[in-house]
C-alpha cells in the first residue's frame, strides 16, 4: 500500500527551495475500447510511478453505459483514484494526458467517442480553474454517476468544491447503468 504523506506538511523542492503544498486529487479513469482492464491498471501504475504523486486509494471497478456517446459505443469500465500530490494542476493534467496517449488514446474530435483510456482530473484540493485547457472542478463530474459512485465508495463525506456533497449528487443522478464489477480489481503496487 502506498504511504500517504501528511497533508499538513509543505514539501520543499530540493533544487529550487520552492514551497509546494500537498493537495488531494481525485482522478476518474475510464475505458471502453481494447483491453479495458489492462488500460485502467496501466493508468493506476503510471500515476503511482509519477514523481510527487502518492496514490492513496483505488475504487472498485464499475461497468457503465456510455453517456452521450456515438451509436454502437461499448460499455465502459470506470474507477476513481485518490492521490496526494505537490504537482500543479497544469502539470498533473499534462501527466494524465501523457498516460492516455501511452495507452493508445486517439482524439478525432468526435465528442465522447470510444477510447482506450480516459484519465480525467476531477478535483485538486480546492483549486478552481476555468481555462480552455483546464477546468476545475471538472464541469461534468457532478452529473456523471460513473464518477460519483466510485468516488463515494472511497470517501463517503466527499464534496465537489462549490457544487456539493458527492452523496447528495449520487442521489440526484441515480445509479442506473452503473454496475459494480467485483470480479475485476485494480491494484496498488
Amino acid at each position: 500500500m502506498t504511504e500517504s504523506p501528511n497533508p499538513h506538511i509543505i514539501d520543499a523542492d530540493s533544487l529550487t527551495g520552492e514551497m509546494r503544498p500537498i493537495r488531494r486529487a481525485v482522478i476518474s479513469l475510464g475505458s471502453n475500447k481494447g483491453e479495458r482492464h489492462n488500460s485502467l491498471q496501466g493508468a493506476v501504475d503510471s500515476l503511482a510511478d509519477t514523481p510527487d504523486v502518492w496514490v492513496t486509494s483505488v475504487s472498485p471497478v464499475y461497468e457503465t453505459e456510455p453517456v452521450d456517446a456515438p451509436e454502437g459505443s461499448k460499455p465502459f469500465l470506470n474507477a476513481v483514484l485518490l492521490l496526494d500530490t505537490t504537482l500543479s494542476a497544469p502539470v498533473l493534467l499534462e501527466r494524465a494526458l501523457a498516460v492516455e496517449s501511452a495507452y493508445g488514446r486517439e482524439r478525432s474530435g468526435t465528442p465522447n467517442e470510444p477510447r482506450t483510456l480516459d484519465v480525467d482530473l476531477i478535483v485538486l484540493g480546492d483549486r478552481r480553474a476555468d481555462d480552455p485547457e483546464l477546468k476545475l472542478p471538472h464541469p461534468k463530474a457532478a452529473e456523471r454517476a460513473f464518477v460519483l459512485v466510485p468516488w463515494l465508495d472511497l470517501e463517503p463525506d466527499a464534496e465537489i468544491p462549490g457544487v456539493g456533497a458527492v452523496a447528495d449528487l449520487v442521489e440526484q443522478t441515480g445509479r442506473d447503468g452503473v454496475v459494480r464489477r467485483d470480479d475485476i480489481e485494480l491494484e496498488l503496487h
